[in-house]
């Protein structure tokens, strides 16, 4: 059984898997902003293509150079500059949301190994885009017609696999590390203590934005902390993920505890959101406000926010809501944060990470304080220390 999961290709875990919705990447923010909010997908692939005319080296004509999702562009609108003038950043190019240096989106082959697959995660990549089985004539005509939310690159379709999904693949043969995997995840080192990212509930959500982007980056999460340096709750990009673009205005206005509160499963408390508007004219930042308001009333008041205990990352549904800080209409997650102690099982935090749809677990001690967080990375490079045994 061992050899026969060491033998396993990319492609078996491709099975089912719906081809990628793409955008080029000479698209504006504004552009990446409407796709986003027409598919149900939390992210969308950007893609840079070259001269199709020529034959030679067709297979490098296009290729995915990254993602965009809504906590990107909403990191980009709350730039100073952008607060002034939101409408005129959203006609930037989408370029300037592409972490290109960082080697977030890497493609390959489908023959590849899943121990090959394993190490590009470990190096640091968030999704492997991946060619899936080519579309039939009559399809590829209709893609090609199709709208510009694109799935059909070199003449094929493509997908992508993330942490998340060899995480679920290994646990299908968890038997082969049953003795790793009912080990606490304190005797591997895995709990990070050094990369934390928290604040107390007190600072300047603006201030914080910096350290929402590293999470975004690192497939974690900002913690937020009392005055005892105690859990309370978290900011995190997967629950950002859901926002609408007028998320914005609470990040300029709020703390980092009120934003917590602003971003939680059914949307934001009324009193929130009049604070918010009277800090924006405080601030002299009625052009936020203005934006904010028109955005509103373009949106259909119609669309509810769902919130549900599956905290499925990916729910059915489109649109958002026209609510100030609305939601999308899919199902969205609370701000409560998913925690774990040192002792638990590293198969347990695998579960709860899984069934939560978050890459991280927070590791916190008896009193409540906050010792580390274990992501998926590090769960799987304990899975491929233990298969590298095994082969």
């Amino acid at each position: 059984m061992a050899v026969s999961l060491l033998a396993r290709e990319v492609s078996d875990l491709c099975l089912g898997k719906p081809a990628l919705r793409s955008i080029s990447i000479s698209a504006t923010v504004a552009d990446a902003l409407s796709v986003l909010t027409r598919i149900d997908e939390g992210y969308i692939s950007v893609w840079s293509c070259g001269d199709h005319s020529s034959k030679a080296n067709s297979e490098l004509h296009c290729r995915c150079v990254g993602k965009v999702c809504m906590v990107d562009i909403i990191c980009f609108l709350c730039r100073q500059e952008n607060l002034l003038q939101p409408a005129t950043a959203l006609r930037s190019p989408i370029s300037g949301l592409i972490h290109e240096d960082v080697g977030l989106v890497r493609h390959l082959e489908p023959h590849s190994s899943l121990m090959e697959a394993i190490d590009l995660i470990l190096d640091g990549a968030h999704n492997l885009v991946i060619p899936i089985k080519s579309s039939t004539s009559k399809r590829k005509n209709f893609l090609k017609k199709a709208s510009s939310i694109s799935s059909l690159h070199n003449d094929r379709e493509y997908c992508w696999l993330a942490p998340e999904d060899i995480i679920r693949y290994l646990l299908n043969s968890i038997g082969l590390f049953s003795h790793a995997a009912a080990s606490p995840i304190n005797s591997f080192n895995i709990i990070d203590t050094n990369n934390v990212l928290a604040v107390h509930y007190d600072e300047s959500a603006l201030s914080i934005l910096p350290l929402i982007s590293q999470a975004l980056i690192h497939q974690s999460s900002v913690a937020i902390v009392d005055l005892d340096d105690n859990l309370i709750g978290e900011i995190s990009p997967f629950t950002l993920n859901f926002c609408d673009e007028t998320v914005v205005a609470a990040i300029a206005t709020l703390t980092a505890g009120e934003l917590m509160a602003y971003i939680d499963c059914g949307g934001p408390p009324d009193d929130l959101v009049q604070l918010v508007k009277e800090r924006l004219e405080e601030k002299n930042l009625e052009a936020v406000l203005e934006w904010v308001e028109e955005e509103s009333s373009t949106t259909s008041s119609s669309s509810s926010s769902i919130c549900s205990s599956s905290d499925d990352e990916f729910g059915s549904g489109s649109g958002r809501s026209g609510k100030i800080g609305g939601y999308s209409a899919r199902v969205g997650r609370r701000s409560e944060a998913i925690v774990c102690y040192p002792w638990n099982s590293l198969v347990a935090v695998m579960i709860q990470a899984l069934a939560h749809r978050v890459g991280y677990v927070w590791v916190i001690e008896e009193d409540g304080g906050l010792a580390g967080i274990v992501t998926f990375a590090s769960m799987l490079s304990v899975f491929r220390d233990r298969l590298k045994s095994i082969g």
